[in-house]
């Protein structure tokens, strides 16, 4: 039975109520079993029978001792699986100057904790409400804040403990005894548990979990502190500084704004931020704020109505224009409205793009000067700009013109480029587009001081489209396709003209055959032509010479008989032109070549009256115009 009892005790399991009623967890049932036993083991012998044997008492007293060496033995141990708490009850002293640990004896929470494993202490479980608290674990991403309920008070300038020394802070943290020696504050403490497991003494310590602050690439985290410490965040480390005077108190610039800024370590705003990373910081003492770094796009669109005229040609060529309005709203995630410029007494809306970024450095000033890049935007920059482009818009801007000579004309350089020069000249309307980069530069030249005051740098600033009135546009607009209009018909007629000359190309091409045999034709035209000429001219030369013959022969044989013997030449041509038409006749004629015996006998030789005269007889008697006999002469014969 008494093992039964026993058992569950060493385990550290609570009893049945039965023995609750007896002490803490039925200690003191085993006490008083102990105690009755070491009487029984007194006074038991007196009652045994005399008949008993002498031994027999003796066997009694031992095992009533032993009984009670068992009851009080299974009082004074305990075994822990994590760990244990103290709670001391009896034999010890009251605390005093109000602590609540005790590290003296003292009765009440005791500041040791029995780590894992077999513990034995005479009346362990009697003297001590020993009690399972097992370990705190602390899980990545996460830190333990912490609570201490005793130590030493806070000074009057601390709102929370100073932290934890690096070298010593995990026994500050484990071991409850050396937290109260070595200077350990009561109330909220500034160091913090990192991940990770820890055998704490409850008693003392509260632990709460929060998650760790981690900063995101692109952004910085200015700390505001509410403890004057040592500082350790890894890639920020600071001793307990000694002097917490500001090391700044303006931005760049005259005119700026006035923050204080203390070393890292002070109370305040630290003059350095975080960079990027996870770190476990007790928001509690420290309150981090976030700050993009980035190049930010502030944008200043819509918000006004843009009026439009267009223009339409018809097929006879007539510019016809209509108006039109389209509603801009403001985009949801632009800066602002466009701004509305004043130039030459029109009212401009003009859109803009500003690129501002806060560096590192300055972001500890900007969340000191006015709480956020947001704040800035809202509360200084957006009405400095607006400012601004207006007094820019409707006051004197810096252009680049040509240098020009007494006649108007551009003066060349040595290179041969003209001469340019900037001069300062009064804003106008079109100067929105046509000289858009100067006044880019002017606004910069204008806004980035005020930028620097805040401590954000202003990078650059764009013009976006501006909404011109059309009235001012439309002569331009007019003129231009005017001169559209006259180029494309002219480019129209050169495509008539070019049209018809394609199509004449493709007719040559399909009567190339057609061609080709005229231009033979012509060519051979012009061979027979040169043929003839050179025909004719050997006519005309034969003719020459012919006639310079008839005329020697006319000398000789006189003009009438030149004249005869010219009829009978042509007289025979003729019968010989017959003949070659109608070869038939001469072929009759051969047939009755003897019908055609001469009846006469011509004599041909020469005579003294010319040697002629025989052929003319001959041509008279076949003629039939001569009825008289021709006397024929006589010839000499040599």
């Amino acid at each position: 039975m008494l093992l039964v009892f026993w058992l569950p005790e060493a385990r550290g399991f609570r009893r049945s109520s039965t023995f609750k009623l007896f002490g803490r967890r039925g200690s003191m049932f085993w006490v008083i079993l102990g105690f009755v036993l070491i009487l029984a083991a007194i006074f038991a012998p007196r009652f045994i029978s005399d008949r008993a044997p002498a031994w027999a008492s003796w066997v009694v007293r031992i095992v009533c001792v032993g009984l009670a060496v068992f009851s009080v033995a299974a009082t004074s141990y305990i075994h822990v699986t994590g760990a244990a708490s103290l709670d001391k009850i009896y034999l010890g002293g009251d605390l005093k100057d109000g602590a609540i640990i005790a590290t003296r004896g003292e009765k009440g929470p005791q500041a040791d904790v029995l780590p894992p494993g077999f513990h034995f202490s005479f009346l362990l479980n009697v003297l001590y409400n020993v009690k399972e608290i097992g370990v705190v674990e602390v899980k990545e991403g996460q830190y333990g804040y912490i609570m201490a309920r005793d130590g030493k008070p806070l000074r009057p300038d601390q709102t929370y403990a100073d932290a934890f020394d690096p070298q010593t802070s995990d026994k500050m943290v484990n071991d409850a005894a050396f937290f109260l020696k070595n200077g350990g504050q009561k109330g909220p403490q500034t160091s913090v548990l990192t991940p990770g497991k820890y055998r704490i003494n409850k008693f003392l310590f509260s632990v709460k979990h929060e998650n760790a602050t981690e900063i995101p690439v692109g952004f910085v985290g200015v700390v505001k502190s509410n403890v004057w410490t040592g500082v350790d965040f890894g890639n920020l480390k600071s001793p307990k500084p000694q002097n917490c005077a500001p090391t700044q108190v303006r931005g760049a610039g005259s005119g700026a704004l006035a923050v204080p800024l203390v070393p890292v370590g002070c109370i305040g705003i630290w003059d350095k931020a975080l960079s990027p990373g996870k770190y476990y910081i007790n928001t509690s003492a420290y309150s981090v704020t976030q700050v993009d770094t980035r190049v930010q796009t502030w944008e200043y669109k819509g918000g006004y109505t843009r009026r439009i005229i267009d223009l339409t040609v018809n097929q006879k060529g007539d510019i016809k224009q209509d108006e039109r309005k389209i509603e801009v709203p403001v985009p949801k995630d632009s800066a602002d409205s466009a701004i509305f410029i004043k130039v030459e007494g029109w009212d401009v809306p003009q859109e803009l793009r500003v690129l501002v970024q806060v560096t590192p450095d300055n972001a500890p000033f900007v969340v000191a000067s006015v709480g956020g890049l947001d704040q800035i935007e809202d509360r200084i920059l957006t009405p400095a700009i607006r400012s601004i482009v207006r007094n820019v818009g409707g006051g004197m801007i810096k252009v680049t013109v040509p240098v020009l000579d007494k006649d108007k004309k551009p003066v060349l350089d040595a290179s041969g480029k003209p001469q340019t020069q900037k001069i300062m000249r009064q804003t106008v309307v079109m100067d929105l587009i046509e000289h858009r980069p100067e006044i880019e530069e002017t606004v910069e030249d204008s806004i980035q001081p005020e930028g620097l005051k805040a401590g954000v740098d202003i990078k650059e600033v764009r013009l976006g489209d501006p909404a011109i009135p059309p009235e001012l546009l439309v002569a331009r607009q007019r003129e231009q396709l005017a001169q559209q209009l006259t180029k494309a018909f002219t480019e129209e007629q050169l495509a008539q003209t070019q049209r018809v000359r394609s199509e004449q190309a493709r007719a040559t091409a399909d009567q190339q055959g057609e061609l080709v045999k005229a231009q033979i034709g012509v060519q051979a035209s012009v061979q027979n032509a040169l043929a003839k000429k050179n025909e004719g001219q050997g006519e005309k030369d034969k003719l020459s010479l012919i006639a310079e013959g008839q005329k020697e022969q006319t000398l000789v044989l006189g003009q009438e008989r030149v004249v005869e013997l010219r009829k009978f030449e042509l007289t025979l041509g003729k019968l010989l032109e017959f003949f070659d038409k109608h070869p038939e006749v001469l072929t009759a004629a051969l047939a009755n070549a003897h019908k055609f015996v001469p009846e006469r006998v011509f004599t041909m030789g020469e005579s003294k009256g010319g040697g002629l005269s025989g052929a003319a007889a001959i041509l008279g008697d076949l003629l039939g115009g001569a009825s008289k006999p021709v006397p024929v002469p006589q010839t000499d014969k040599k």
